[in-house]
């Protein structure tokens, strides 16, 4: 709104009679809108290839939600560091980490992001959270770079890495943290044959967003997204897939696995429409690699079964 409307002044007495209702209408009509709340929170997608192998043209799994400049991140495939530079984001900023399962693809850099913050800029706390072993794989990371961190220490008079990683293990739905900035909840999802995996909903100042992890269709990850504003979640399209693992020798078991522990994009879209979210984003993409599958072809197998806005997640998309 203008200040003239907020505070007329001489200039638009002058306007006339009509000027003036017409302005002072506008200024009633304002008043009644609630003020719009200012964006503070980003969410980056660092990696959205699904699956443990290398993939030519996607990252390995992993996202970030941004706070006021603090770095909360979900999952911590492969890359990641690089990732988060790539991104532009400090590798000190981490406040937080959650991994939703113990995959390769999901936890291979859990050790070496923090270990690679530490050597850049990292000196304050920072808690992890997920599921067992998580305890045992972070003391084991640190015993297995002993040499390293010892060295850094007393090299580069860094502070104690183990001093500053604060491992959380998770084995229930439920509220997981709550600080100024964000509540974080989880809820059990299915992925067959590892047990537990988690989605998590990061509820921020300005809106919520859901991230799947890997699970199949899911009541509970349907839960957890009611209303969320953004619903980050995985998504495997069966054309492809069929054509890919065709000339595999166990191609039937490896189907079978898939469909048991992965989300078709007919049913992501059903978890969109019956969780009612707002943005539905893709990724972990099965198959995430060669062939290439285009973005209209996930837009149009997902579109039918979901009418809100669908984004095709790609590396590094900041939304």
């Amino acid at each position: 709104m203008s200040d003239d409307l907020r505070h007329p002044t001489r200039r638009t007495l002058l306007g006339g009679t009509a000027a003036l209702a017409a302005g002072l209408a506008a200024t009633g009509a304002a008043a009644q809108a609630p003020a719009p709340v200012p964006r503070r929170s980003r969410l980056i997608l660092l990696g959205t290839a699904g699956g443990p192998t290398p993939k030519p043209n996607r990252a390995a799994p992993a996202q970030a939600v941004v706070v006021d400049g603090h770095t909360y991140l979900i999952d911590a495939g492969n890359g990641t560091g690089r990732q988060m530079v790539l991104a532009k984001l400090k590798l000190g900023s981490l406040d937080s980490v959650f991994l939703t399962h113990q995959h390769s693809d999901h936890n291979a850099d859990y050790g070496n992001v923090l270990l690679l913050a530490w050597a850049t800029d990292l000196a304050h706390r920072v808690d992890t959270y997920g599921p067992p072993p998580l305890a045992r794989m972070t003391r084991q990371f640190l015993d297995l770079n002993d040499y390293d961190i010892k060295t850094r220490m007393e090299d580069e008079g860094r502070p104690a890495l183990a001093d500053l990683i604060v491992p959380h293990e998770i084995t229930a739905p439920g509220p997981v943290m709550r600080d100024e900035r964000v509540t974080v909840t989880a809820a059990l999802v299915q992925h067959p044959p590892v047990e537990p995996a988690f989605a998590y909903r990061f509820d921020c100042p300005d809106r919520s967003i859901v991230i799947s992890g890997d699970t199949r269709y899911s009541p509970n990850l349907i839960a957890l997204a009611k209303g969320a504003d953004v619903l980050v979640h995985e998504v495997m399209y069966l054309p492809e897939l069929d054509k890919l693992i065709a000339t595999e020798p166990n191609a039937k078991t490896l189907r079978e696995h898939l469909i048991a522990s992965h989300t078709t994009t007919e049913e992501v879209g059903r978890v969109a429409t019956e969780a009612g979210v707002k943005t539905l984003v893709l990724s972990h993409f099965v198959p995430g690699g060669y062939p290439f599958i285009k973005d209209e072809v996930w837009l149009e197998a997902v579109r039918p079964h979901f009418k809100g806005e669908i984004v095709v997640g790609r590396d590094l998309m900041e939304l």
